[in-house]
């Protein structure tokens, strides 16, 4: 939550990259993680939900299009697949100065089962707390577009279906919406990039911003 003394600043950076659908954060996430690698820093890269052997397979579980599912049950999947993904990535790597990007982290769960399906909130930021030990990321870059765009964008790349990702147009804009609420309550961690723009413009802008905020963070320390 915001004011809240992050724990990864004792090691690491861990950024993440969060958006809706089509937004384009795996591609953008690649590009940092491989530009800052190259220019000597020991990165890691890792995404949500995944990044474990258990992550994984509660992966296939939530998109799996012909399971069904209440929407508690599917933050509670979301939720494990994030406490191991905590314990066994992202602590670890912190720990040992890595700087850490991931394609998506907490605020996807308050965007897509607090304002997408409606759960309660407060609710969702406790559970979160609990599920990631109390660790939150030192920064966050929002890629905001257009929800008709992303999801055109989504189903050019790919016809497989998704549970999530198959949702109606009016649950997608609440999304979208959500994360916009949550960099008003949060801007000095989330910064918001207008994604609707060619990935490349995208990826100057995000490069600038996490080159900037590394410097602030090396002046600082």
């Amino acid at each position: 939550m915001p004011g809240e003394r992050n724990v990864s600043a004792e090691g690491g950076a861990f950024i993440t990259v969060e958006g809706g659908e089509g937004a384009g954060k795996t591609t953008l996430v690649k590009s940092l993680a491989e530009c800052l690698a190259e220019s000597g820093q020991r990165v890691r890269l890792t995404f949500e939900p995944g990044g474990t052997a258990l992550g994984a397979r509660l992966r296939s579980l939530v998109l799996d299009p012909e399971l069904e599912m209440g929407d508690w049950d599917e933050t509670w999947l979301f939720l494990a697949a994030r406490a191991s993904h905590v314990e066994e990535v992202l602590k670890p790597a912190l720990a040992s100065g890595e700087l850490v990007f991931s394609d998506r982290y907490s605020d996807s769960t308050l965007a897509y089962q607090g304002y997408g399906r409606g759960l309660d909130i407060d609710r969702l930021r406790s559970l979160n707390a609990e599920a990631t030990r109390g660790l939150t990321p030192d920064l966050t870059l929002l890629l905001d577009v257009q929800a008709e765009v992303g999801l055109a964008r989504t189903r050019r790349r790919s016809s497989d279906a998704d549970r999530i990702g198959d949702a109606d147009l009016a649950f997608h804009q609440r999304v979208n919406a959500g994360f916009r609420a949550l960099a008003a309550e949060d801007g000095g961690r989330i910064v918001v990039i207008d994604a609707s723009r060619d990935a490349s413009t995208v990826f100057v802008d995000a490069f600038r911003i996490v080159n900037d905020w590394l410097d602030a963070r090396a002046g600082d320390s």
